[in-house]
């Protein structure tokens, strides 16, 4: 890449347009479009040079900052070449992200024919596979044979978006079937078409969500998937390629917002330093307020902390480890959510699940807490008199905490499923908060219960109690 941005910039320097036309042009479009990235203030002078296919080509695989600012520089004419050979689901992506006025402007570069296709396909919602798809597809009927299937082909193939399936569609354009080409190439030329459907046939609702499109692909070995409307008539396909662009998106969105963020439409580097930062701040504040409940839990039980100063020695181990426990189960989830391998409906397996694994969980760390304090009290006084009671107050508390935390990320996204919003926005960070504030209370009520002669020694013993006032006094 480095030699190439030194030959490119040598080209530029000498300002020699045909070398650097005719260099650009033998390039393949990933390097381009890495020149592009490299050398952004050129981008659009490269655009502007290529030949239109390629052009075209490079433009379709930029991230829309790049292809924005690019559309800025060029000239009409070549804004104008570009958008009328865009593939109709590229063009829609374009129009989706761009502001009104753009849209109606660069909409007027079209025919009537390709103006009312795309703002057809703008009529969509703006997550549906109908913003997905593309009306460039091959379709026969059943009663055709090989032979008219391939003249068919051979005439409006070049403007097909693939041709590695073709469909079959029956009265009013109703689907009938797909067909792999190579099955039609492996036939003899007069057989006719009726004798290779098999019906088995997968096929995607325009007003479907893009994510379930994502799924279907993902368990269905297809790079073609036919798109239908409620009456089952072909309305267009959708293609891997943009499949994979999605579902690239949606990943990048749901890390983020598991990173306790908004999701950035824009690359991190090229976005405003403003913008991103109200990206951060509003989940920011809402943990910030949320941590200060925690202040306010400990006030509370100010009394406690001041009777056995130990307790405050592992505040922040409680505190940690249900926070961890229920950062790692919510991420489990919303992963297993994302691939479809967990839907709503599996809620009660996925709380007894969590119930057994948090609960085995909070008793290895309880284990290891209480055998910490044993024998760190073998050699320090540090945690005074009462340590073995301590022991167990952090031992019960860390089994309380983690398994509390443990229920606490697993049901959250669930929750917001079902209740329609995103289940990534339940982020390690807000599930670290709010099992902050809960793990303090059980630590302290499990105090309470555990060493209630210390820190309530004017309160009326429980007769159990009384067990326990020869070994506190010796």
């Amino acid at each position: 890449m480095e030699e190439m941005v030194e030959q490119i910039e040598l080209l530029l320097k000498q300002e020699d347009t045909t070398q650097l036309k005719e260099y650009l042009n033998n390039l393949n479009i990933s390097d381009v479009e890495e020149l592009i990235d490299e050398l952004p203030e050129h981008g659009a002078k490269f655009i502007e040079i290529l030949s239109i296919n390629r052009a075209v080509n490079v433009f379709r695989i930029l991230d829309f900052p790049t292809q924005e600012r690019i559309i800025k520089k060029l000239s009409g004419q070549k804004v104008g070449e570009i958008i009328n050979e865009l593939p109709p689901d590229d063009r829609t992506a374009l129009f989706s992200e761009l502001h009104g006025d753009a849209v109606k402007t660069l909409i007027l570069h079209l025919s009537p024919s390709d103006r009312k296709e795309a703002l057809s396909l703008l009529g969509y919602k703006e997550d549906s596979v109908g913003r997905l798809m593309t009306p460039d597809y091959i379709a026969v009927k059943k009663s055709w044979d090989v032979n008219r299937v391939l003249s068919h082909i051979r005439r409006y193939g070049k403007n097909s978006e693939t041709i590695d399936v073709i469909y079959v569609i029956g009265e009013n354009g109703i689907l009938l079937d797909d067909i792999r080409i190579r099955e039609i190439l492996l036939v003899d030329p007069e057989t006719k078409i009726s004798t290779l459907m098999d019906g088995r046939l997968i096929s995607l609702d325009a007003n479907d969500p893009q994510e379930e499109a994502i799924n279907v692909f993902r368990m269905n070995n297809r790079t073609a998937l036919p798109v239908v409307d409620a009456e089952n008539i072909l309305l267009g396909i959708v293609t891997v390629d943009d499949i994979l662009w999605i579902a690239n998106e949606e990943y990048t969105e749901d890390i983020q917002k598991i990173g306790g963020t908004e999701a950035l439409d824009e690359p991190y580097l090229d976005i405003n330093l403003f913008r991103l930062v109200k990206k951060r701040v509003g989940w920011l504040i809402v943990l910030f307020l949320g941590e200060m409940l925690t202040a306010t839990a400990m006030g509370y039980f100010g009394d406690e902390i001041g009777i056995v100063v130990a307790l405050a020695f592992f505040l922040p181990l409680i505190i940690s480890s249900g926070g961890n426990s229920g950062s790692q189960a919510s991420t489990l989830i919303i992963q297993a959510m994302a691939l479809g391998e967990v839907t709503v409906a599996d809620w009660w397996r996925v709380m007894r699940r969590e119930l057994l694994s948090g609960l085995m969980l909070g008793v290895i760390l309880g284990i290891i807490g209480f055998l910490r304090i044993t024998i760190w009290s073998e050699f320090s006084t540090v945690y005074g008199p009462h340590w073995l009671l301590i022991a167990f107050t952090v031992g019960f508390s860390l089994i309380g905490v983690v398994l509390w935390g443990s229920l606490s990320g697993s049901m959250l996204p669930l929750l917001l499923k079902k209740l329609g919003a995103d289940p990534a926005t339940s982020s390690a960070p807000f599930v670290a908060t709010l099992v902050d504030v809960t793990g303090l209370i059980i630590y302290f009520s499990i105090a309470s219960i555990i060493m209630h002669d210390i820190l309530h020694p004017a309160a009326p013993l429980h007769p159990t109690a009384l067990n326990y006032i020869p070994k506190l006094a010796h």
